[in-house]
């Protein structure tokens, strides 16, 4: 039986410019949690992320803190939804940066508006493929890591689709599988257990590696 770890991105850098990169704090995690992997021996057969900046950063510092070089297979149906577009499918009116606590809460308030109309097939985000779609792209990664390896693999993605792998993986609703997605933090850790024929959940959202008191303002979620 073999292992895998779909490890979220760590910190990007909400509110900015360009999202898709790493904050200072987001690289630190990063290699923390490369670290963390180091100390309890866990050397990974194989690797696949998705596409974006953040991710391959995330992976990069992973790399970093288990002192190897990993060669990772590039898999797109593993990248992020564009949460733009999904609020823009609902609310076509340009938005203020959120840079309040009460701007972030009404950015997510419409975030899971739109995710819930789109998983729906209700909207339909400019760019994006249908919900159906992204799922397909989440679950072929799936079934290429069950068909090809054994051992442990490291799966470094986003939000979106570890929750879409964890809702399909344990049937759950498109309402769970929102609150699922809504709720996982920067450079967590679900695992699953793969044989050639099914995954099965063992762990979602973990942060053993940020465990120690000091890491305590490390636990970030956007």
């Amino acid at each position: 039986m073999g292992t895998l770890y779909l490890v979220r991105h760590g910190q990007a850098s909400f509110g900015s410019d360009d999202y898709d990169v790493l904050s200072p704090l987001g690289q630190r995690q990063s290699l923390r949690l490369g670290e963390y992997f180091k100390g309890k021996g866990v050397t990974f057969e194989a690797a696949l992320t998705g596409t974006l900046k953040r991710q391959h950063q995330t992976f990069a510092g992973i790399c970093e803190g288990l002192g190897v070089e990993l060669q990772a297979m590039p898999w797109p149906g593993l990248n992020e939804y564009d949460s733009a577009a999904v609020i823009g499918a609902i609310h076509p009116q340009p938005l203020v940066r959120p840079d309040t606590p009460e701007l972030y809460k009404h950015h997510f308030r419409l975030l899971k508006d739109g995710l819930a109309q789109w998983m729906a097939g209700v909207a339909s985000p400019r760019g994006m493929p249908s919900y159906n779609g992204f799922v397909a792209g989440v679950t072929s990664a799936l079934d290429h890591i069950r068909s090809h390896y054994g051992g442990h693999v490291l799966l470094v993605s986003s939000g979106g689709p570890i929750a879409t792998a964890v809702g399909q993986v344990l049937g759950a609703s498109l309402e769970a599988t929102i609150e699922l997605n809504l709720g996982i933090r920067n450079c967590s850790v679900t695992e699953f257990a793969f044989t050639p024929q099914r995954h099965r959940l063992v762990t979602f959202n973990t942060l053993p590696h940020l465990d120690a008191p000091e890491h305590a303002s490390w636990v970030t979620f956007a």
